[in-house]
């Protein structure tokens, strides 16, 4: 009997962790997108190994996230279609913060600022898309629709598209940032 008394002592603070922890973060969400706004904005020292290691994981999670979606498209109409859309649309917000982004040259360093607009775009975006998942759960748990229904109901691609469109961004700005630091690195050796 104290053993089973001990047993369920310990699973009870593990059940209130999985319970409070999504409540928590929902909370902290706000404070996490104007942190994640302002960690994007910053100036920033381009290091070529930084850029390169960031190239290829944001090109690692991109093929895992339309892997993903390949494999929810089996149960969700347009699953593949919203996320590959939303990669590309990303990729083109991207290259246009590229064009906006500010470089600072000098002979021993390169600085760069990421324009704030795209940044506050792609951010807004996210907030949007988990506002608007959060208000649907609620409206059709309300309407009492259970199963299949309840679940095509939650915009699954589109929620994949807004996921995508964040990826798509990072990966194209990446591209972006690895080949402006080699552009430097080239004139600079040449200019020795």
């Amino acid at each position: 009997m104290a053993t089973t008394l001990v047993a369920s002592l310990i699973r009870m603070p593990l059940l209130i962790l999985v319970v409070l922890l999504p409540l928590v973060l929902i909370a902290l969400m706000p404070l996490i997108l104007i942190q994640r706004y302002r960690v994007g904005t910053a100036r920033r020292m381009a290091r070529p190994w930084m850029a390169t290691f960031n190239v290829v994981l944001l090109a690692f999670s991109a093929l895992c996230f339309l892997a993903g979606a390949a494999v929810t498209a089996v149960w969700v109409p347009n699953a593949f279609t919203g996320a590959a859309a939303g990669v590309a649309v990303g990729a083109g917000l991207g290259l246009v913060g590229l064009m906006l982004t500010r470089w600072e040259p000098t002979a021993a360093t390169l600085h760069y600022t990421p324009n704030r607009w795209p940044v506050l775009v792609v951010t807004c975006l996210v907030s949007a898309r988990v506002l608007y998942g959060l208000w649907r759960s609620w409206t059709v748990a309300e309407a009492g629709i259970y199963g299949t229904p309840m679940v095509l109901a939650f915009g699954i691609p589109e929620s994949l598209a807004a996921g995508g469109t964040v990826i798509g961004y990072y990966f194209a700005y990446g591209l972006g940032v690895r080949r402006r630091i080699l552009k430097w690195q080239n004139g600079a050796l040449r200019a020795r």
